[in-house]
């Protein structure tokens, strides 16, 4: 028999979230205040999306971490004011600790950037090249690449493309793979660009705060829904709330509970703010039919990469 979360979620409005008319106090941040944590060491793809994030005050400090969890976790305890991780990519489809981070954590969604990704081949450019260091998700991103021209290297995995550059300094028959930024950062050559699988590799980043910004006018909203009974059209039944309030939902995907096999959570991205009436409406109409829903956040829609 199935288990459900240990307790049903009570049906309270989220922290930051509009209701009834009422609306809680939002950030008002200031840009010398500003902390924003990303992964490091300096010229990774993140510090990148972060830069790139239009709602950052120029004067916004960048804090380098070792990982996405302790930058989340940052935020989640008031250190950082925000912190970019990211969420998906074109090419190899969900970063799964994120999502799993995003369940346990109580951070909220602020904002997201798409960040065209043009992977290169980076080293000392000093001889034959026998090791190839990356981020496992860089290394995903090019292994079409890798069979083909580097196929006895040996492939190790680092924290991220911006530490295999790093390492890629201290010997010649080392190279990485990670963005240009990164080997002018450490004062490597570009052996070789462009060597993703393929051209449009794009990977969405996420802004990661602690509460809801304003609506926009054109928003996105992030959710992750459990159903504790699993019955015919249970899931089509959540669907059908957004659908009949003419709510376009762009993005749903599964994460294992972990409770047993087949059982899932269920993440759903739509157009729209909790604070616009159908998105509400439909919010509640949800919550009476599943055991949990938990609101990621409302945020403005990133623009087109």
């Amino acid at each position: 028999m199935r288990r459900g979360p240990e307790r049903k979620a009570k049906r309270t409005p989220e922290k930051g979230i509009c209701c009834e008319g009422r609306q809680e106090k939002r950030d008002g941040w200031t840009g010398a205040a500003l902390r924003i944590g990303v992964l490091g060491p300096e010229g990774s793809y993140s510090e990148k999306a972060a830069l790139t994030w239009p709602k950052r005050p120029p004067e916004a400090t960048l804090v380098y971490l070792r990982d996405f969890e302790e930058v989340l976790k940052e935020v989640e305890k008031g250190d950082l004011e925000a912190g970019v991780v990211p969420l998906e990519n074109s090419l190899e489809g969900a970063v799964t600790v994120t999502m799993d981070l995003l369940l346990h954590l109580s951070v909220v969604i602020v904002g997201e950037v798409n960040l065209p990704i043009r992977h290169c081949l980076v080293g000392r450019g000093e001889g034959v090249v026998r090791v190839i260091l990356s981020h496992p998700q860089a290394l995903a991103q090019c292994r079409q690449y890798l069979k083909e021209n580097y196929p006895k290297a040996e492939i190790r995995t680092t924290g991220s493309t911006s530490h295999a550059a790093r390492l890629a300094q201290e010997f010649p028959e080392m190279a990485a793979i990670a963005g240009p930024e990164a080997a002018a950062r450490y004062g490597l050559r570009v052996l070789a660009r462009e060597i993703q699988d393929e051209r449009d590799n794009v990977t969405r980043f996420i802004v990661a705060g602690k509460r809801i910004p304003e609506p926009t006018g054109r928003d996105k909203t992030s959710l992750i829904i459990y159903l504790e009974r699993d019955r015919p059209g249970a899931l089509f039944s959540i669907l059908q709330e957004f659908a009949m309030r003419l709510i376009n939902l762009t993005r749903i995907e599964s994460r294992p509970s972990r409770r047993e096999l087949g059982d899932y959570y269920f993440y759903i991205d739509l157009e729209g703010h909790v604070c616009d009436r159908n998105v509400s409406e439909a919010l509640d109409a949800v919550k009476e039919k599943a055991a949990m829903v938990k609101v990621l956040g409302s945020y403005p829609r990133a623009s087109a990469p």
